[in-house]
């Protein structure tokens, strides 16, 4: 349960409140952490007999005479479901230091258990990782995968609704507190599964029964979403499967990835369910999406002015009126670069088989202008 550096961790954060100099041992009796460098790794025989007899030890300036390795102070044994894992000492005189030596000992099995129960839920989460893992690779549930199910309380015959949560632009980034994320994410039924699923994406698997179709998951995702933007600053893009049975949770991932890989492009929260046009467009190959974009806006992809124009035009469902209002121009200023569009371009936007061409070639180009936000 004491480590070496969870002892060095102790020892740091109560040096913090008490100017004095401290020790941490082992249940051997040697020092393993200490304020003073050159006492680490010897042999403390008042620890030892803290240790052995359970019990607070007073280290007088006689003692220093015939007791191996102390210094005038007192010595507490910590505990940890009632058993002692190591003693802390304090050193200075005992009358002195007295009555910080209970608040010394509080404070250092706070922390040891705070550090049990973080590896505790560590140890957890990376189980639930890796049997989510299994669960998307197995065509087949053996007699061990039920049983491991069992173990982590979850429910192989409830119908399943897979969610990922990405964040979308910092690099390197983690997802942290992920014990706090499911509390946030609220699940009363404590049936819904939270993991991390590579350093920048959160997996849900969505417990679904007829008892919650009262819960609005779009209300639902839309918190959390905000929550952690607004916590670690930065804009996260969710995509949403359709409800699938717990033997077909490959085919629900595959969904929640289609409909991310839409929401990536706007940050945006994206139902499968709700995907068209979209199924189609993310088939095509990126060689062939550059070529089509390259045939069409070659002689404008540079012109920003125009490119931006045309992008508010289908976001306004090519209202010219919303596009004008929109842009801050008159009517006849976008009448124009309708016209210089036309010219550049070869299109001719009365056609609609042209208008289509010139819609997909933005898609493909994935172009968002710089002040889009705003405009939202």
């Amino acid at each position: 349960m004491l480590s070496i550096s969870l002892a060095k961790k102790i020892i740091d954060e109560v040096h913090k409140l008490f100017d004095e100099e401290l020790i941490m041992i082992g249940i051997d009796g040697i020092i393993m952490a200490s304020t003073d460098a050159e006492r680490i790794g010897t042999y403390h025989e008042g620890a030892a007999i803290s240790i052995k007899e359970k019990r607070r030890v007073v280290i007088t300036k006689e003692d220093e005479q015939h007791l191996q390795g102390v210094k005038a102070g007192i010595n507490v044994p910590v505990f940890f479901l009632n058993n002692v894992i190591g003693v802390i000492g304090i050193t200075g005189e005992p009358e002195r230091v007295l009555p910080y030596v209970e608040l010394l000992r509080k404070m250092t099995e706070l922390l040891v258990q705070e550090s049990y129960y973080s590896e505790q839920m560590q140890w957890q989460s990376r189980m639930l990782e890796a049997f989510v893992f299994d669960w998307l690779q197995a065509r087949d549930w053996s007699p061990a995968f039920v049983e491991r199910a069992k173990i982590l309380n979850i429910d192989l015959h409830a119908k399943r609704q897979l969610i990922l949560v990405q964040v979308t632009e910092q690099q390197d980034f983690f997802f942290k507190d992920i014990w706090q994320l499911k509390h946030v994410w609220n699940d009363p039924a404590d049936q819904d599964v939270l993991i991390h699923w590579g350093n920048d994406r959160l997996l849900i698997i969505r417990y679904v029964h007829q008892k919650r179709e009262g819960e609005t998951i779009a209300q639902k995702v839309k918190q959390f979403k905000a929550f952690i933007e607004e916590k670690w600053q930065t804009p996260v893009a969710v995509g949403i499967g359709q409800v699938v049975e717990s033997n077909e949770l490959t085919k629900g991932y595959e969904q929640a990835e289609r409909a991310l890989s839409v929401a990536l492009k706007q940050n945006s929260i994206v139902f499968e369910e709700n995907l068209r046009l979209d199924i189609c467009l993310e088939e095509i190959s990126l060689p062939t999406r550059k070529e089509f974009t390259k045939r069409i806006l070659q002689t404008v992809l540079t012109d920003e002015e125009l490119l931006e124009t045309f992008y508010t035009f289908f976001e306004q469902n090519m209202s010219l009126k919303l596009t004008a209002s929109l842009l801050h121009i008159h009517i006849n200023t976008l009448h124009y670069r309708i016209k210089k569009l036309e010219d550049l371009t070869g299109l001719n936007l009365k056609q609609f088989s042209d208008v289509v061409s010139l819609y997909l070639a933005l898609r493909f180009l994935d172009y968002k202008p710089k002040n889009s936000d705003k405009k939202a």
